[in-house]
């Protein structure tokens, strides 16, 4: 290819060892430094142009270094796997200038203290040629290489290379896509290792698979590089561990699968999806199903067209007479994110813990709100036997995630009372979890797992799981009231939950109604929670039921059932005058509550939640045409329809906050 391009050949060196192994590499090292003293001294260049990360090229950048030749190096500070990594940033610390292709290898260059002026952002050289390359006939090159038979986007290019720092677990891998690739039964153009260490291993293995043979692949040790152009641009897909897949390719938005760690940290468009690991061939198939036959975006991660022009410009610009000295600096490096198939097939989880009154519940939810799997126990009554509990569940649940594929990316905690969530702490507790005042649950949450955990109150996660999951999602302003147990609630005000001064918003359930009400378990009386609670029903239900006026005909209240909220509920579905006029006024204290919501936040949407909403939302109704503004009069109240809105909201603190910069 170079004798092609007309090039004045001024000396050849043979340097290449053969073998195909370690020790050949070193000694292909050791000869080239040997070979090239003379030659460099016989030719007394100015600048070298050293590219890339092969070990034939260290040895270049060596001699020259060593002989004060200014050495440019071109695609450097690019991170990917094997020794390659080692090789291009030895390169980089010998070589006097840089011209590399990616915002991110500038940066690299520069957190490996390489002077910033001698730094050139230009873009990879190949995207020239990639990116005005116009083959109108490209369809006999790839009936040339692949079969007269053979359409566009639909076959596949594979070219895997061994991976010397672990060549017996790159060989097992090209085994593994071998035989992925024989199940995927699509033409497939096979080209030949490099002569890295491991590659008569990998030679060995497609003979012993019959691949030069087989009536699905061609397999060839060249293709010459405007042909291959065309061949991965009309490709239905890509798989391998060249570098050509995770760069060259995105020019043109073919589907690639990259395998194994040679490519580990370089940057990719959306085009590439990474398989890090494989233990069979099925997620190499699974990966060949996702990806064949789409067609990505074209991606100028690596360049622009224009890299040759910049090249030629910055190397017009250098100073032969400055001193070869180099300088130093110190930023910081810039991550980069990419797709990954363990990510994919995995279920992005969050663990949810529920602290309520009788019962503590912990949960494995998905990012789309199912519950993966459940376990439920008794709420101990001391301190110490809850945290214990609380943190044998949790670790019990994140094993058995495990199992499950599930990978956990937090804890969220919803429980009763006070919350400060900003640390973690329960502040003050309700009546109905003892010993539960300025609680750190954060701390040994998150010592104890690994994982970062977020604690917030009931009511405010049943507005974080409406906001996710529930009625509330895409609304700007809307509040969540739950009835259960006690009243509590939640706010969400320009998209974002309401915490307030001292974390006590949102205590809906002690609204006063009613300056001469019944007391409260706050401690003052006339609240919503003293008429519409699950306490205060079970109230009025015992004074009926000890005054012989509960039961109507039809019902019953076994000896050792204790009087409760649902046999008020029984009784007035089935007649009882009093029952009805019980919970007529608790959800005319409710829908008074709703009333003062419309008139202080003017919310879009009201959400009643728990087991009682659906008994109060006809009433409630009612109140707010008696009482309400017509300005608000027309604004919705429904029914929550989720079945676990603690579980789901405490899941949302986890899977909103985590998966926010990656999905």
């Amino acid at each position: 290819m170079i004798e092609q391009d007309d090039f004045d050949i001024n000396t050849r060196l043979h340097t290449i060892v053969r073998g195909e192994d370690e020790a050949a590499m070193v000694e292909s090292v050791g000869l080239a430094l040997v070979k090239l003293p003379d030659v460099l001294n016989r030719l007394k260049p100015d600048i070298m142009i050293v590219h890339g990360d092969r070990f034939d090229a260290l040895a270049l950048a060596t001699s020259a270094a060593l002989m004060n030749i200014r050495i440019l190096h071109i695609e450097g500070g690019e991170v990917s796997g094997t020794i390659d990594d080692s090789i291009r940033h030895a390169i980089t610390k010998l070589a006097h200038y840089h011209v590399c292709c990616t915002r991110s290898a500038e940066q690299h260059l520069i957190s490996m203290c390489e002077d910033h002026d001698r730094i050139l952002l230009a873009g990879c050289p190949s995207y020239d040629k990639l990116l005005s390359a116009k083959n109108k006939d490209y369809m006999s090159i790839i009936r040339m290489w692949l079969g007269d038979d053979v359409k566009s986007k639909d076959y596949i290019v594979a070219l895997q290379h061994p991976v010397t720092t672990d060549i017996k677990h790159s060989i097992k891998m090209f085994e593994l896509t071998l035989d992925a690739l024989i199940s995927f039964n699509k033409r497939t153009l096979v080209l030949f290792p490099n002569i890295d260490a491991g590659s008569k291993e990998m030679v060995r293995v497609m003979r012993k698979k019959g691949i030069e043979h087989h009536p699905n692949f061609r397999a060839v040790k060249h293709v010459p590089f405007d042909q291959f152009i065309q061949l991965v641009a009309h490709a239905g897909c890509m798989i391998g561990n060249s570098s050509c897949g995770v760069r060259e390719v995105g020019a043109f938005g073919t589907p690639v699968i990259n395998l194994g760690t040679r490519q580990i940290g370089r940057e990719t468009g959306e085009n590439v999806l990474h398989v890090r690991d494989a233990d069979t061939q099925d997620k190499i198939l699974q990966a060949l199903h996702l990806q064949f036959g789409k067609q990505y975006p074209c991606s100028k991660i690596y360049g622009d067209g224009n890299a040759v022009p910049r090249i030629l410009k910055f190397l017009k610009s250098i100073d032969l007479q400055e001193p070869l000295q180099k300088k130093f600096c110190f930023p910081p490096v810039k991550d980069n994110i990419s797709q990954d198939i363990d990510h994919i097939l995995e279920t992005l989880s969050a663990l949810a813990v529920d602290l309520g009154g009788t019962n503590l519940r912990v949960a494995i939810v998905s990012m789309k709100g199912e519950i993966v799997k459940k376990y439920t126990q008794f709420n101990p009554k001391t301190y110490e036997e809850r945290i214990n509990l609380i943190l044998q569940m949790c670790v019990e649940a994140a094993a058995e995630a495990v199992k499950l594929n599930c990978r956990i990316l937090g804890v969220g905690i919803s429980t009763g009372g006070r919350v400060n969530p900003r640390e973690g702490i329960v502040l003050h507790s309700t009546k109905l979890i003892q010993e539960w005042n300025s609680v750190d649950l954060r701390t040994p949450l998150s010592d104890t797992l690994h994982l970062p955990v977020w604690v917030d109150n009931d009511g405010n996660c049943a507005a974080l799981a409406e906001r996710k999951f529930g009625q509330g999602k895409g609304l700007e302003n809307f509040v969540t009231l739950i009835t259960g147990t006690g009243i509590g609630g939640g706010i969400i005000h320009q998209h974002e939950l309401i915490h307030g001064s001292s974390f006590c918003a949102a205590e809906l359930g002690h609204i006063v109604v009613s300056l001469d009400g019944p007391d409260c378990s706050c401690g003052s009386h006339g609240c919503i929670e003293a008429y519409a609670s699950g306490m205060a029903l079970q109230r009025e239900a015992k004074k009926l039921h000890d005054e012989d006026q509960l039961l109507v005909e039809g019902m019953s209240v076994p000896k050792d059932e204790a009087v409760g909220a649902l046999h008020l509920i029984q009784a007035a579905k089935l007649g009882n005058a009093k029952a009805q006029s019980i919970l007529r006024t608790a959800g005319t204290a409710l829908g008074l509550g709703v009333v003062n919501i419309l008139h202080t936040m003017n919310p879009s949407l009201v959400i009643l939640s728990g087991v009682l909403a659906s008994h109060y939302i006809h009433t409630v109704k009612d109140v707010i045409r008696q009482q309400a503004l017509s300005s608000v009069q027309d604004v919705d109240v429904v029914v929550s329809d989720l079945v676990e809105p603690a579980l789901l909201g405490a899941a949302s603190m986890v899977l909103d906050y985590t998966t926010r910069r990656i999905y």
